[in-house]
């Protein structure tokens, strides 16, 4: 979620499912102003590389022209570190979710200027995409890279990496396939780790947080905390090819 607008602080998550648990979106809207560049990106490239939010699977090689492994990068932000991996991994097929229409229109621009073939764009709540457009065990790897760490106590509820979703992320990778997660906020940092930790399908990299991966780029987002002193955590975890274990 790399160089998002300030989250909106009142904004409450969506309640309403069985037995009155909240529901968590992975966004919060936001006020943004549009570029003139970006808008022109919309109009132009969004017909065909924003792709509809359904109710179905998504059809991945009607969207990309081919069969290739399938990764998905949640709140892109403004897009640069997506047009990075795109750019320097043909080979993949990326989805990048994103609501917010700023970051949309400079991921498109990027697209434009780079003649990135390999991109496509869904503009919606993550959590939605993956509970109805993404099939099981059909992902090759997740980003979640810098979400919103929610800092103040009373907020911690509204932080995405939650259990429920961990588990909703887990099983739509592959066996083998990896979740990576950063954040420049230690104590969301030691949450994501004990969430992870506690999803039976998944296996941690690392003796506890990772170290960064090379072809991870630094976004703008990540040079701002480093300068500001904080301490950037990685946690690459990948899908067991084992049964889940079971618990009590």
């Amino acid at each position: 979620m790399d160089d998002a607008p300030e989250a909106e602080p009142d904004a409450e998550p969506v309640t309403g499912r069985p037995g009155g648990a909240a529901r968590v979106r992975s966004y919060v809207l936001r006020g943004g102003r549009l570029g003139s560049g970006q808008r022109r990106a919309l109009d132009e490239l969004g017909p065909h590389f924003v792709l509809p939010f359904s109710g179905g699977p998504l059809d991945w090689a009607a969207a990309y022209g081919r069969s290739a492994p399938r990764v998905v990068e949640i709140g892109f932000g403004m897009g640069d570190a997506t047009a990075a991996v795109a750019a320097a991994q043909p080979g993949i097929d990326l989805l990048g979710i994103e609501v917010h229409e700023a970051g949309v229109g400079a991921l498109l621009r990027r697209i434009g200027e780079q003649g990135l073939a390999n991109v496509r764009i869904l503009r919606h709540d993550a959590v939605e995409v993956f509970e109805r457009m993404i099939a099981p065990s059909t992902l090759a790897g997740v980003h979640l890279w810098f979400p919103d760490p929610w800092p103040k106590k009373r907020h911690h509820k509204r932080r995405l990496v939650q259990p429920a979703f961990v588990a909703l992320l887990a099983s739509r990778l592959e066996p083998g396939g990896y979740l990576h997660c950063a954040t420049d906020w230690e104590p969301y940092a030691e949450q994501m780790l004990e969430v992870l930790a506690g999803e039976p399908r998944l296996v941690n990299t690392a003796a506890g947080f990772a170290p960064r991966p090379a072809w991870r780029p630094l976004t703008r987002f990540e040079q701002r905390g480093l300068a500001l002193g904080h301490h950037v955590r990685d946690l690459v975890f990948t899908r067991s090819s084992a049964p889940a274990r079971c618990t009590p």
